[in-house]
């Protein structure tokens, strides 16, 4: 049997499962017995399990963590790892978010793209596989995880606990044709404790509001003088506004929001302020601090200044956001995210970056480092769901590196691939969230014919 045509004989029970699923409102809540990302997370996974099992597949349940079943026979194992947790629904719907309505040849709801959508996808891709006779060698696996969307506890767990690890596979979580490198991401947070001793004090520092979002606004209270207070008052930089209080002054930077993978296409509010703040009479250790930050940071976006700017041809540029800041008359906060290219590792920037901060007097809170991925373009892995992908949409289309992180950094050996198509509207994560039936249904087909070709 074609698996084309294997996979629509699954297409009208594989909706309806998928419309069950979607009803679950699968957002991480409180931990309970058997259900460590609360009971809704649970009940998603119970009802997916359950259909696996409909389908003829053994079921097994990794401690509410996750889930998984199986297909074939072999040493060897290919996996698809997908995931039943969804981001809160939100408010801006024109219809239930957790209704699974179905309207203009589309199902709505949260979760219909990331990532219930694919994940339903590929136990029916898996049915129809079987049911297609074609021969595999390797045992091919469908993950289910039910914590990617809040730190990927899930797999973690999985892997502790000895589940084994896939040869090779993918995750339905990202775009197509395949995305076969991810930058390293470092989140870190420094604190720097300091003394003011002259006319100007500084009282309050804010800005930004998450590591890897670029900030549009920030702003800092002074105290001073009256005639102090009046002059600075009276200061004009871009986009920066100098306004009198009645203890001083206040000065506000405004810049323009983009995402931390991106930052080049925003302007750092954050930066601007350090930067006109550097221009001003401060005193004592804060100067220093300032200087330090405007001279090392300011609005830069690649690293350069900090000495860590880093670049190859196949993912580009180093690129670093300053997140938040957060400050009072003794002491101030920042957060900071940047992410170096896929030819590199965390030793060719993480140690010196550090080190120039704890050099000028700031303090390391907290660093999260999630290491680069990458496989190189001519692998087995990457050739063969380019093979797939080209030959499933009659599209061309390259492998691509990017700056964001998919589900595919938890597990060994897994690549990002779907089930987003080129010119898609990107919905997850906002109001309105839907899949239509065809791309549904022309996933289905892209993973299983991943599936054999892996396997095969």
């Amino acid at each position: 049997m074609n698996l084309n045509e294997a996979v629509l004989l699954h297409k009208d029970a594989m909706i309806e499962t998928l419309r069950q699923n979607l009803r679950i409102p699968s957002v991480q809540g409180p931990a309970e017995p058997g259900a460590p990302y609360g009971a809704e997370v649970r009940r998603s996974l119970d009802h997916a399990l359950e259909t696996a099992e409909k389908l003829g597949f053994r079921a097994v349940n990794v401690d509410g963590h996750m889930g998984w079943c199986e297909f074939g026979e072999g040493d060897e194992m290919v996996a698809v790892l997908g995931h039943l947790d969804v981001v809160p629904a939100g408010d801006g719907w024109s219809c239930e978010p957790y209704g699974a309505e179905i309207r203009d040849g589309k199902i709505w709801g949260r979760g219909t793209t990331d990532d219930k959508g694919p994940s339903i996808a590929a136990l029916y891709a898996l049915a129809a596989l079987r049911d297609s006779g074609l021969p595999i060698r390797r045992r091919i696996r469908v993950l289910l995880g039910c914590n990617e969307e809040t730190g990927s506890a899930d797999v973690k767990y999985y892997l502790a606990q000895g589940g084994e690890v896939p040869v090779m596979g993918f995750t339905p979580d990202g775009e197509y044709p395949v995305i076969n490198g991810e930058k390293g991401i470092i989140n870190v947070t420094f604190s720097r404790t300091y003394t003011q001793d002259g006319p100007l004090k500084l009282v309050e520092l804010k800005g930004g509001s998450a590591p890897n979002v670029v900030p549009s606004y920030a702003c800092a209270r002074f105290e001073c003088e009256a005639g102090l207070a009046d002059r600075l008052s009276q200061l004009y930089a871009p986009s920066m506004k100098f306004t009198r209080t009645p203890a001083g002054f206040k000065a506000e930077a405004f810049g323009v929001s983009a995402h931390g993978s991106t930052p080049g296409l925003g302007e750092n509010a954050i930066g601007r302020l350090l930067m006109a703040m550097d221009n001003l009479p401060l005193s004592g250790d804060l100067a220093d601090a300032v200087h330090f930050l405007a001279e090392k940071l300011g609005m830069e976006t690649n690293g350069s200044s900090a000495g860590i700017y880093l670049r190859d041809d196949v993912s580009g540029e180093l690129t670093l956001n300053w997140g938040t800041i957060e400050g009072d008359g003794e002491k101030l906060y920042l957060k900071i995210n940047y992410r170096y290219p896929v030819t590199f590792t965390y030793e060719d920037c993480g140690p010196k970056f550090k080190a120039q901060f704890l050099d000028a007097g700031f303090s390391l809170d907290s660093e999260v480092h999630k290491a680069k991925l990458y496989i190189p373009a001519d692998s087995q892995l990457v050739s063969s769901l380019m093979k797939v992908y080209r030959q499933q949409t009659s599209l061309e289309g390259e492998p691509k590196c990017i700056g964001g992180g998919t589900y595919a950094k938890s597990i060994p050996n897994l690549l990002a691939f779907g089930p987003i198509f080129p010119g898609d509207e990107v919905r997850e994560h906002k109001p309105d969230e839907y899949i239509s039936i065809d791309n549904l249904v022309k996933n289905a087909q892209i993973i299983a014919a991943a599936m054999y070709e892996l396997a095969k």
